[in-house]
């Protein structure tokens, strides 16, 4: 370190330790890079919980151009088509890595991948390890690659929380602590090149299967920078986690539904059957807005796979099994209470199809990054394949572009004021999360919007500007924004005042930070909402 507040990654800083994050940093390898990780380095990101898998064309009479097919038709219109079919086509060789690195993916008796099948995909195309545990094990093969790589540098227990940019490029992070309220100088670390990998934003709801980490923040630092941010008001809710008194809410994985578990209302009847063709397996955004209205009506939703799985549960789906038995639930014989949960932003910020966002020096992947591969839907397992896909892209595009220099930039960049305390406040998050999910969840109108909208100003302003409350209400800000300017209900954005999709809306969503700020500002006046007393009574505490 030059100064006790400054240090220099060289090339390349990636914030995140994701899935996105340490695939980039083994693809760039050996080039040098630095890995910034708030926690331990898996153990924050949402890539280590996920249950369904890997979807790829690898199984015979499968093909690109049929995964790239039904991931258009799950993204409802908004999917840009040149994305999906590159992705697609890209499965197998990303596959082929993750093997090289020793990710134990299922096999059949013949030795060759087996592939089970997850909603809306037409065929058998979903990699699993043992059943649902996909993302431990793909996160644990990282973990030890990147742990035995001598290119990469890891730097754990700081969190970014400021883009430091410099004549127009981003050039580091201001970064601090994690998890303390020990105001601290802030840490600069320089960069040539600064790749965001630092997931979703499941933790603005009340209801999440994301973990703590999941807050928006680099969304929000990337918007505060200037950068463009694509399609945010899609959010996926997650139609079945488990419904239990945890944080996060235990996920109960989809393949579940593709085993031929159904759902059941507490009167012991089969709903799906009446919604949609495909029934349980039917879109996520569907079978969460049914769970959704039976819960609305009074009635508990059980999800019973004690025919279709019964005694192979605990071998079969070991991760969901231990969840269910650390509650009291035995699923081999009792249908399991679920509930919608936040679990994916199809939004982020706006990037190419190298990974590069609109600020130069700025590269995205994984779930932070808003690709147009998901539209306004993501399809069952495209998440993780998104992930090493632009993961593999953003290191060869920084390889091609970027001579090897072990000179940083930055050195002038006057850091962000600080508050007395460098943590969000508990309370205040508490409101928040408690605000969006009530107005900005698996159902929204207008008025409840510009109630968020108004309740998300006022928050802000409690915080003051120097808070790290900042980066979250940005980020619901922008969320909210875009679901209130959104006019129509398409994919897992569903607006009762506006229960169909609009011709004239079938476009991605671009917005900037102004953008969504000028909006909120209109929406709070024509509600007639008054600032200093903008949330009418009950609904923060709803």
């Amino acid at each position: 370190m030059a100064h006790d507040n400054i240090t220099d990654a060289g090339d390349v800083l990636i914030v995140g330790a994701g899935l996105a994050g340490l695939f980039t940093a083994l693809k760039l390898a050996p080039r040098p890079c630095t890995v910034l990780a708030g926690a331990p380095i898996g153990a924050g990101a949402s890539s280590a919980w996920a249950q369904g898998g890997i979807a790829a064309a690898v199984t015979e009479g499968d093909t690109a151009e049929d995964h790239a097919a039904d991931t258009i038709a799950a993204g409802a219109g908004l999917v840009d088509e040149e994305v999906a079919l590159s992705m697609a086509r890209e499965a197998g060789q990303r596959i082929e890595d993750l093997l090289r690195l020793g990710v134990p993916f299922d096999r059949d008796l013949e030795g060759k991948l087996k592939a089970g099948r997850e909603a809306a995909h037409g065929r058998n195309r979903i990699v699993h390890v043992r059943g649902d545990q996909a993302g431990k094990a793909i996160m644990e093969a990282l973990v030890a690659a990147v742990r035995a790589t001598p290119s990469i540098r890891i730097i754990e227990g700081f969190s970014a929380y400021e883009l430091a940019v410099e004549q127009g490029r981003v050039a580091g992070v201001f970064a601090r602590p994690a998890n303390t309220n020990a105001a601290r100088t802030p840490l600069l670390i320089k960069a040539r090149s600064v790749v965001l990998a630092s997931g979703g934003t499941g933790q603005l709801f009340a209801v999440t299967t994301n973990p703590r980490e999941a807050r928006g923040e680099g969304l929000a630092m990337a918007a505060r920078a200037g950068a463009m941010i694509a399609d945010p008001e899609f959010v996926q809710f997650h139609p079945t986690a488990i419904a239990a008194d945890r944080d996060p809410a235990p996920l109960v994985t989809e393949a579940l539904r593709g085993e031929g578990a159904i759902l059941l209302n507490d009167r012991g009847e089969r709903f799906m059957q009446a919604i949609h063709k495909e029934a349980e397996l039917a879109p996520r955004d569907v079978v969460a807005r049914a769970i959704f209205r039976e819960l609305a009506a009074g009635r508990k939703v059980l999800l019973d796979a004690s025919k279709a799985v019964g005694d192979k549960f605990p071998t079969a789906f070991p991760t969901v099994y231990q969840s269910c038995v650390a509650l009291g639930i035995d699923p081999t014989k009792d249908g399991i209470p679920v509930a919608p949960a936040a679990h994916y932003h199809m939004g982020g910020i706006m990037v190419d199809m190298a990974g590069r966002s609109t600020l130069p020096g700025l590269w995205a992947c994984g779930e932070v990054a808003a690709t147009g591969a998901h539209g306004a839907n993501r399809l069952a397992s495209n998440s993780l394949l998104e992930a090493v896909v632009y993961a593999a892209r953003i290191a060869a595009d920084i390889d091609a572009t970027m001579p090897l220099t072990n000179t940083g930039s930055a050195h002038h960049v006057a850091p962000p004021a600080l508050g007395r305390g460098d943590a969000v406040a508990a309370p205040m998050m508490d409101e928040l999360r408690r605000l969006m999910t009530r107005h900005v969840g698996v159902e929204r109108n207008e008025e409840g919007l510009a109630l968020a909208l108004a309740g998300i100003e006022r928050l802000e302003r409690a915080a003051g500007p120097a808070s790290l409350f900042r980066n979250v209400a940005t980020a619901a800000k922008i969320v909210t924004a875009a679901a209130y300017a959104r006019e129509e209900s398409r994919g897992g954005h569903w607006r009762s005042d506006f229960p169909e999709p609009r011709i004239p809306c079938r476009h991605r969503t671009f917005i900037t930070l102004k953008e969504a700020e000028r909006i909120a500002e209109a929406a709070v006046s024509a509600a007639g909402i008054h600032a200093d007393n903008n949330i009418k009574a009950g609904d923060a505490a709803s």
